[in-house]
């Protein structure tokens, strides 16, 4: 099984309550070969909400205790970015994923780059707070651009 995104599905869950629909990943979706997962709302988040990124660090900084996660106005939501990532985690146990695609930047997704921390649109290297529990429990995690550049057969047979 394949866990995704659910922005990247077609779900209307970012935090501007908008999507990031990739046809394929909806294809998976709809075909049963893949579940979707949205760590934020798990976590408690509702959409759409402030915009949020990791200040101090990255995701594997935010699970060490060493960088947090803050909204647009200075509210301190690690809690809840946190909380998401663990669910997604038993999520992707319970389902057995074989791969997960998350969305690219997020700080909760992210898998290769998220934002600096300073709400100015630049981006670092890293990953998000759920990307870096799922690698460290030895989840093999991809951005949707990694699925769209190699497709899915050099990570599972579909």
């Amino acid at each position: 099984m394949i866990l995704v995104s659910s922005c990247l599905a077609g779900l209307e869950c970012r935090y501007n309550a908008t999507h990031s629909l990739v046809e394929k990943i909806s294809e998976l979706v709809g075909e049963g070969k893949a579940t979707m997962v949205c760590p934020e709302l798990l976590g408690g988040f509702t959409t759409p909400r402030e915009p949020a990124e990791i200040i101090g660090g990255t995701g594997e900084d935010v699970l060490a205790g060493g960088a947090k996660v803050v909204d647009r106005s200075g509210n301190d939501v690690t809690g809840l970015y946190a909380s998401g990532a663990f669910k997604t985690l038993e999520l992707a146990r319970k389902v057995g994923a074989t791969v997960v695609v998350l969305k690219e930047n997020s700080p909760s997704c992210g898998s290769r780059a998220i934002y600096n921390g300073a709400f100015n649109g630049t981006k670092i290297s890293g990953e998000g707070v759920t990307a870096a529990l799922l690698r460290k429990e030895g989840f093999k995690v991809i951005s949707e651009d990694e699925l769209l550049e190699h497709g899915l057969s050099e990570y599972v047979s579909v």
